[in-house]
C-alpha cells in the first residue's frame, strides 16, 4: 500500500515551486545560488580589514617607527634638506599621544646621539611654539657645559666636531640675542672656565649645569642652527625617538629642475645610517 511522503518533503516541494513561480530562489538564496545577504557580509569584511590595517599602522607609527622630513640645514652634513628619515620611537620609550605619558624604552639618550624631540617653548614664534626638531645631544643631566671661541666644552673636555661639520661656513660668533638671556638662571661661577660672559654670544657662553631630567642640544651646522643656545634645556620627556636611516632624499633647496622630488633624487643618500 502506498504511503504518503513526509510532510516536510511536501512543504519543501511546495516552497520550491512557489519560489520558482515568484522568481525567487528557495532557502533564502538569490538567483545564481548566492545567499541573499552575501553583499552585506562582504562589505562588513572589507570594513573590518580596513579598520585592522589602520589600527596596525597607528600602532607602528606611535610605538615603533615614524617618518620625518628635514626642512632646514641646521644638521648639515649629517642631515640634508630634503632627507626623509625613519625614526626609532621604541629606543628611548614611545610617547602616548594626547597624554604626558612616556612608556619605558630599551635605551637612554647618550652624548653624541642624534635625537628627535619636541622643542621647549619658543616665545619668538607663537604660531608654532613647540615644533618637533632633530638635533645632536651634547650634554646630559649633571654635565657642566660652556663654549669659548666656538669650541664646546663638556665637563672640562673640548668637544671637537667632525671634520665634515667643521667645514660648514662660519658666521658671526660674537652675535648676541635677547633669547640667550635664559642662560642666566643656569650659569655657575668659580669653575676652570672662568665666570660667564656678561652678555652670552653664539660662540661664548656658560659655564652652565644641565639640570636633572634635562638634555642640551646643538645643531651640527653651528652657525645656521637655532638650537639649545636659544631655547634652553630639553626636558627628558620631550624626547620622541632616534633617527635610524635615510629612506628617501632629494635636492629640495638647491634644484632648478621641475619636480625635483622625482628628477633630483640623491640616490647615494638612500639607506644612509644616521650617526
Amino acid at each position: 500500500m502506498a504511503t504518503n511522503p513526509p510532510v516536510s518533503e511536501k512543504s519543501s516541494d511546495k516552497s520550491s515551486v512557489a519560489a520558482l513561480r515568484s522568481g525567487k530562489s528557495p532557502a533564502g538564496k538569490a538567483k545564481g545560488g548566492k545567499p541573499a545577504n552575501a553583499g552585506g557580509a562582504t562589505t562588513w569584511e572589507n570594513i573590518k580589514a580596513i579598520v585592522v590595517t589602520v589600527a596596525i599602522f597607528l600602532v607602528i607609527r606611535t610605538f615603533l617607527l615614524e617618518a620625518y622630513r628635514i626642512p632646514s640645514g641646521s644638521m648639515i652634513p649629517t642631515l640634508l634638506v630634503g632627507d626623509w628619515l625613519f625614526v626609532n620611537k621604541l629606543a628611548y620609550g614611545p610617547h602616548v599621544p594626547f597624554t604626558n605619558i612616556n612608556l619605558p624604552g630599551y635605551d637612554e639618550p647618550a652624548r653624541g646621539d642624534v635625537i628627535v624631540f619636541v622643542s621647549p617653548n619658543q616665545i619668538d614664534q607663537p604660531e608654532d611654539p613647540n615644533p618637533t626638531l632633530v638635533k645632536r645631544l651634547v650634554a646630559v643631566a649633571g654635565d657642566t657645559i660652556w663654549m669659548r671661541d666656538g669650541l664646546l666644552f663638556v665637563n672640562g673636555m673640548p668637544q671637537h666636531q667632525s671634520a665634515a661639520a667643521q667645514q660648514n661656513p662660519r658666521g658671526d660668533g660674537g652675535f648676541s640675542h635677547p633669547l640667550f638671556q635664559w642662560q642666566k638662571s643656569h650659569e655657575v661661577r668659580g669653575t676652570r672656565a672662568g665666570d660667564p660672559p656678561t652678555s652670552p654670544t653664539l660662540d661664548d657662553w656658560g659655564p652652565m649645569i644641565v639640570p636633572a631630567n634635562h638634555l642640551f642640544m646643538l645643531g651640527d651646522n653651528r652657525y645656521d642652527s637655532k638650537d639649545g643656545r636659544y631655547w634652553g634645556m630639553v626636558p627628558r620627556e620631550n624626547v620622541r625617538g632616534r633617527p635610524v636611516f635615510v629612506y628617501y632624499s632629494y635636492r629640495a633647496d638647491e634644484s632648478d629642475r621641475p619636480l625635483p622630488f622625482i628628477t633630483d633624487i640623491r640616490w647615494g643618500r638612500l639607506g644612509t645610517i644616521i650617526r
